[in-house]
């Protein structure tokens, strides 16, 4: 498979955008799950344990989601699954292989003692889940429209429209060429 620098590059940015709704929404998700699990803390705090822990762990965040919004535009077209469902299960998948870090999170992150235990506590694994399932969703479908497949993007308006307004005959459906209706393409 070639590397696509464009299709990268969208990707990235859909992946950023996806984590950003991701962080964007977490103290609802709070309040829904009754957990006080939060990832940018998560990550935040593992760099610095000051008043800059928020923005260094919205970043990282950010980031991240860019760096997997860039694998993903690249390996989603593989995956024989619809469309609408590489998104959720690229990022279902990656919280299902991860979550099970959370013990090392427990026993070994800077600021465990500062943050929710992640071992058993099911609250959590379902603020995970859900907030892996907006993710996928949003860098999915966010992905497919900046990387449209090229048989899904319109020909240029020129390309339809011949000088004198009516069309070309080459787009028109039912025509064929002269040969196959039965003419000659000489007069």
């Amino acid at each position: 498979m070639a590397f696509d620098r464009t299709r990268t590059a969208r990707g990235a940015l859909a992946g950023a955008f996806a984590a950003g709704v991701w962080a964007a929404q977490q103290p609802l998700d709070k309040a829904v799950f009754g957990s006080d699990y939060d990832d940018t803390a998560l990550l935040g705090k593992a760099v610095t344990r000051g008043p800059s822990w928020m923005p260094v762990g919205v970043a990282l965040h950010v980031g991240n989601g860019a760096l997997f919004g860039a694998v993903y535009a690249n390996l989603a077209p593989l995956v024989p699954l619809p469309p609408w469902a590489r998104g959720p299960a690229a990022a279902l998948a990656e919280n299902a292989g991860l979550w099970p870090l959370g013990r090392l999170s427990d026993r070994f992150h800077p600021a465990r003692d500062e943050l929710e235990t992640l071992t058993g506590n099911r609250r959590a694994l379902a603020q995970a889940t859900w907030r892996h399932l907006l993710f996928g969703v949003v860098l999915g479908e966010l992905e497919r429209r900046l990387n449209r497949p090229e048989e899904d993007v319109p020909p240029p308006y020129d390309a339809l429209v011949s000088p004198n307004g009516h069309g070309q005959i080459e787009h028109a459906v039912a025509a064929g060429t002269a040969d196959e209706v039965g003419g000659s393409s000489e007069s």
